[in-house]
């Protein structure tokens, strides 16, 4: 499968790793440009490209940049991509850390993932929010297998969340169908869910658990 990153930090490395070890065609960029990605391509073989090309061709992108860096990605950014591309955000909201305020997150009520796809003009996926980079790396595991991580997944493309959950399955991770994208604030920071390391049943009841009252410390 053709797949395009934007964004080299630590999930986004870390899917790089573990995508091109599947024998996936792996292109990535960031936002200081393909120059500053060879140590990561020679490590992985993955193709270092500008944010533009990321996507051309690509059967799935994952977008996994801070927050306030989504506006800035260039427009038309799927015009080149696969019939039917999925796109996957890992993106969360820390307003008082790194993103400020975002009024269409904090005035208008928008889920972190609707805000996203607003802003990028395509369906989104919202997986690996609440995961740890370094999971992505040490604790995958075989279907089936006791112990095995699972990851919720929300979207209201049916086909693309389909497609994504297959991807995590091959990954070595369990998913939990967490709906659609006005129900992604269960995965939000401060949530249950977030962060949590457990199984598909201990996933699935944490999403429930979920307030949507954000906590003030993910206020802006």
């Amino acid at each position: 499968m053709k797949i395009g990153i934007i964004g080299a930090g630590n999930v986004g490395g870390n899917l790089v790793r573990r995508l091109t070890a599947l024998g996936h065609e792996v292109s990535v960029a960031n936002s200081r440009g393909p120059r500053t990605l060879t140590a990561l391509a020679h490590e992985t073989g993955a193709t270092p490209v500008t944010a533009a090309d990321a996507a051309r061709g690509a059967e799935v992108v994952v977008v996994t940049v801070p927050l306030k860096s989504v506006p800035d990605l260039p427009s038309g950014l799927f015009d080149g991509a696969a019939d039917g591309v999925a796109v996957i955000e890992t993106c969360n909201y820390y307003p008082q850390q790194r993103d400020g305020r975002i009024a269409g997150i904090e005035d208008q009520g928008l889920t972190e993932s609707r805000w996203t796809e607003r802003h990028l003009g395509h369906p989104v996926v919202k997986a690996f929010a609440g995961t740890y980079a370094e999971d992505l790396l040490n604790r995958p595991l075989p279907a089936g297998s006791p112990g095995r991580l699972a990851v919720p997944v929300a979207s209201d493309d049916e086909d693309a969340k389909k497609t994504v959950r297959a991807l995590i399955d091959e990954l070595g991770f369990d998913t939990v169908d967490a709906g659609g994208l006005d129900d992604s604030w269960r995965q939000q920071p401060g949530t249950p869910v977030y962060g949590l390391r457990a199984g598909a049943d201990a996933v699935v009841s944490a999403l429930a658990a979920a307030s949507p009252e954000r906590p003030a410390e993910f206020r802006g």
